[in-house]
């Protein structure tokens, strides 16, 4: 779905605009500014991790272009919980400005300040906590508790003015979480009675129907299958699913077993729960990696990164055999993670070469080891009967997910001209209770590519996709610059393409016959007779061989 390229208007007075940078469309970059007299507030900041068709691409940032010329008119950055997905790219914007001030509950705000350390940056920062009130600009904010696959998320309330916007961030329902924290649907109540103006709620699971299971429901299968497993057990989840990791924790001591952490962003984000109080763990069950080598694989549960299928996390690594521990005949390997849409092939990918290797390997297709973090389309109605907001902004989600989250809120009776199914970049006005679409900025991908961020263009992936797919193939030819005659050449050479470079031995004739005639139609400058090189070598590659490969022609002139 694409929304026509529309510049807003002049932000009128009394009126508040809310800007969707990340998050629509897709699972990950979810990042949203509010604006209100003059001043910037923005909802989460997150990464989104690249597919296969993004080769050598590390991280995808939302595009700060709307605020870039604005930093001064930021006033916050509200973080509603510790997901990559929220929170990975802080450090790419406060390498913008540094004291942009960054407000969050204490897990959340620890979490940013560890990956902070890693980039040298110092943040400002503002600790809140559910029922907290806080004026930060113009906006007035209250935070409200809720549930999800981390601890101390928030949804916040901003009181403007214009209305009142009320943002789940990433939520569900769960009537008996592990921590006995969960969403405050009297908060939600109250907020509804108020009079919620515009509704910004998650969608992931918004096409999903009835009620995510209970995070209750893990352990006790997580406890059987390490309780069965006769080696060693191996369980990847995401680096700060705090949960997941007691419930590995538990199953392990329960099983006489200890449980040592792999990975560098799991080891950070589980020693910094254990340290706030949110991971409890029991005396004696944690160890560092190389000790654990030396217990029997009947007595020792890792904990690693790569659910996901990264390349170069741990569980990935160890299905390449390019990790320290080699998998074997007898192992376990427990997935405890859902697929993020467009990393399925490869997930499955790791899965098989784990299983190659001899593993038995445990997942969600095979075994109830995880459960969503997000609500499905129960709980969402449920929260549309309690709310009755006037407007509803799905967000966080591909676009399937939006709209069936869209129909659920008009299921409750909200108009259809009150629930908008915006872009990133869709620009909406809140006044008086009615919100509309204003405008439609061009935003684009920024990616994180080693050391270098925004340079890489999408011209550039595909020339990778290229190379990877089809090959590439130079064509040196030297030329007498008065008379256009070939001196030297051509040479042909080709990588990745299977045929010996003597196969082209029947194209050269083409060549110097193209170049030739050329030449005699007055043609001197290099780069149009290089352009001659490669239409005839592309060509002849293409109806020869079947392959269309990157071409690299060079005319020289002697």
């Amino acid at each position: 779905m694409s929304i026509p390229l529309v510049e807003p208007t002049a932000l009128d007075e009394g009126t508040l605009r809310v800007i969707p940078i990340g998050g629509l469309g897709e699972i990950g970059r979810n990042m949203t500014m509010f604006e209100y007299d003059g001043k910037i507030l923005i909802i989460d900041c997150g990464v989104l991790f690249p597919e296969e068709h993004q080769p050598g691409v590390d991280l995808i940032l939302p595009d700060f272009e709307p605020i870039r010329d604005r930093l001064d008119d930021i006033v916050g950055v509200v973080l509603t919980h510790g997901h990559e997905d929220h929170i990975g790219a802080v450090p790419y914007l406060l390498r913008l400005k540094s004291d942009i001030p960054l407000i969050g509950s204490g897990l959340t705000l620890a979490l940013v300040e560890a990956k902070l350390k890693e980039h040298r940056i110092k943040a400002f920062t503002l600790t809140v906590k559910e029922g907290q009130q806080e004026r930060v600009g113009p906006f007035d904010l209250e935070f409200v508790a809720v549930n999800h696959s981390i601890p101390d998320a928030l949804a916040v309330a901003i009181r403007t003015p214009a209305g009142m916007v009320l943002a789940t961030g990433d939520f569900k329902m769960d009537q008996l979480p592990l921590d006995g924290r969960i969403t405050d649907l009297r908060a939600f109540a109250r907020l509804g009675e108020e009079g919620v103006d515009l509704f910004l709620v998650d969608s992931t699971n918004a096409d999903v129907p009835g009620f995510t299971p209970t995070e209750r429901s893990i352990g006790p299968v997580l406890d059987q299958v390490i309780a069965k497993a006769p080696r060693r057990v191996i369980v990847a989840s995401f680096s700060s699913h705090v949960h997941r990791a007691q419930q590995v924790i538990d199953a392990a001591y329960a099983n006489g077993r200890r449980v040592a952490f792999l990975g560098r962003s799991m080891v950070r984000n589980m020693t910094i729960a254990e340290q706030l109080g949110y991971l409890k763990v029991p005396d004696g069950v944690l160890i560092d990696f190389k000790k654990a080598r030396d217990l029997p694989d009947e007595q020792i549960v890792y904990m690693s990164t790569g659910s996901q299928g990264e390349p170069m996390a741990v569980l990935s690594r160890m299905a390449n055999l390019d990790h320290a521990i080699e998998i074997s005949e007898g192992d376990t390997v427990i997935l405890a993670s859902s697929l993020i849409p467009g990393n399925e092939n490869a997930v499955y990918r790791v899965i098989d070469g784990l299983t190659k290797l001899g593993a038995n390997v445990v997942h969600k297709a095979n075994a109830k080891v995880h459960v969503s973090g997000h609500a499905a389309a129960g709980e969402l109605i449920y929260c549309y009967n309690i709310l009755k907001p006037k407007n509803v902004l799905p967000v966080h989600g591909e676009y399937r997910h939006l709209i069936a989250n869209a129909k659920l809120a008009q299921d409750t009776g909200i108009a259809e001209e009150n629930t908008i199914i915006a872009s990133n970049g869709t620009v909406i006005d809140l006044k008086d209770g009615v919100a509309k679409v204003a405008g439609q900025l061009d935003l684009g991908f920024v990616y994180v590519d080693g050391s270098t961020v925004g340079e890489i263009t999408d011209a550039d992936l595909k020339d990778r996709r290229i190379l990877g797919e089809e090959g590439f193939i130079s064509v040196i030819v030297v030329v007498d610059a008065g008379t256009g005659r070939i001196i030297s050449g051509p040479e042909i050479h080709a990588r990745g393409v299977a045929e010996d470079d003597s196969v082209f031995d029947d194209v050269t004739p083409k060549i110097v016959a193209a170049l030739k005639e050329a030449s005699g139609n007055g043609v001197r400058d290099t780069h149009a007779l290089s352009q001659v090189v490669r239409r005839t070598i592309g060509r002849w590659v293409n109806q020869r061989l079947r392959r269309r490969p990157m071409i690299v022609p060079l005319v020289i002139e002697a």
